[in-house]
């Protein structure tokens, strides 16, 4: 039976060839799946580290903030923070500081500074201070009443009260470094942990809250 002209039987090498090429691209595939394996691997290091040293780190600054705890300072576990020890209360619609509050109020800064400079500083992490001033309702009219609508003369005065604990600070001479970047905020008639029903007069006051600045640790 004669073969057709058209049939083409394969040489050797081309046979070779073709194996060859098969055996190079599924090095090539085989090549590229261990790079991007090793390189998710070495950031699945390199986000380990970070964290590590993250925690480390929050450690750390969790320890310093401990110290906190004084004469002058006390840590509210309801809101998590750490509040004056020491009640100072304004007169109503006043942002003036009471003369008997102001000796202990520098006392806990320039202790509160102390204690933040002992914070080890080698990674740069910044800490945000915040004094955050605050006003009571007047309670001999209805929550809904326009004299104690929460509006901007209401936010002025409790801004106005802690901006004057930061004036104290800075006339007694206390420096915060770069740092530590202390700001001044006003809650009005709002803001958590505050008081309620008969003692809504303690709330004529300001509070401290530090935190370490949110993507400073770990660069």
């Amino acid at each position: 039976m004669k073969e057709s002209k058209d049939f083409f039987w394969p040489s050797y090498v081309d046979l070779m060839t073709a194996l060859f090429l098969t055996m190079l691209v599924l090095f090539v595939l085989s090549y590229k799946l261990f790079k991007d394996k090793q390189r998710d691997n070495d950031k699945l290091i390199y986000d380990l580290k970070v964290q590590v040293q993250e925690k480390r780190k929050l450690d750390e600054i969790k320890a310093a903030l401990k110290r906190l705890e004084s004469n002058y300072f006390e840590y509210n576990a309801t809101y998590k923070r750490y509040e004056l020890k020491f009640p100072v209360t304004f007169a109503p619609k006043s942002d003036v500081l009471p003369y008997e509050a102001q000796a202990p109020l520098v006392k806990a800064g320039r202790f509160l500074l102390s204690q933040m400079q002992a914070i080890k500083n080698d990674d740069k992490v910044q800490y945000l201070i915040v004094v955050e001033g605050r006003a009571a309702k007047d309670l001999r009219y209805p929550a809904n009443d326009p004299h104690n609508l929460d509006g901007p003369a209401v936010r002025q005065l409790s801004y106005s009260r802690a901006l004057s604990v930061i004036r104290l600070w800075e006339q007694a001479g206390l420096r915060f470094p770069s740092n530590l970047e202390v700001v001044a905020a006003g809650s009005g008639f709002r803001g958590a942990g505050r008081y309620t029903g008969s003692q809504e007069a303690l709330n004529k006051r300001f509070i401290i809250q530090i935190q370490p600045k949110i993507g400073s640790i770990g660069k």
